[in-house]
């Protein structure tokens, strides 16, 4: 039996409700291609357009690159302030393992040493394999190892999460 999957739209406004106060002079957001970086769009317009703000695409650094090979053409990433010192908050859409976050972590370091780095999710949907974990998640749900489950975009840009049992 399939669960109920929540309002991925109103998931977004409550994280944009928990990011609002995090939100100082020297914080930066960097979303994680490619929910992270839909999510990021359309938070920015919330939060403030002014805030310093790049997307990564971790392809590359992910430690399972030889299983997983290239799903899609990578986007090349995109960071265009200064890392050092800033409270880097890393936003993504469905966190699983943490071994995208890791990847993040470690391409974001070849652009400097933040002061801190946070993470802020729509979903953490359990199976964690790494000693990482999202600060912010704005919905938590276990789900087998055999389910994917995905943000995606209808055609006018609002969000929807959708669950799918692989074989």
């Amino acid at each position: 039996m399939k669960p109920n999957l929540p309002n991925a739209e109103a998931l977004l406004s409550d994280l944009a409700i928990q990011l609002k106060p995090l939100i100082k002079p020297e914080t930066a957001l960097v979303g994680i291609h490619s929910g992270g970086v839909w999510l990021l769009d359309r938070l920015l317009p919330i939060l403030g357009a002014d805030i310093p703000h790049g997307v990564l695409d971790v392809s590359f650094y992910r430690d399972d690159f030889q299983q997983r090979g290239l799903h899609t053409e990578p986007k090349p990433s995109q960071i265009n302030f200064d890392v050092k010192d800033r409270h880097i908050i890393l936003v993504d859409d469905v966190f699983y393992t943490g071994r995208t976050i890791r990847a993040a972590m470690n391409e974001l370091f070849d652009y400097g040493r933040p002061a801190s780095i946070s993470l802020a999710v729509l979903v953490n949907r359990g199976g964690r394999e790494l000693p990482i974990a999202p600060q912010i998640s704005t919905y938590e749900i276990d789900l087998p190892i055999n389910s994917n489950l995905q943000l995606l975009r209808k055609e006018d840009g609002s969000f929807y999460l959708q669950l799918e049992e692989s074989v």
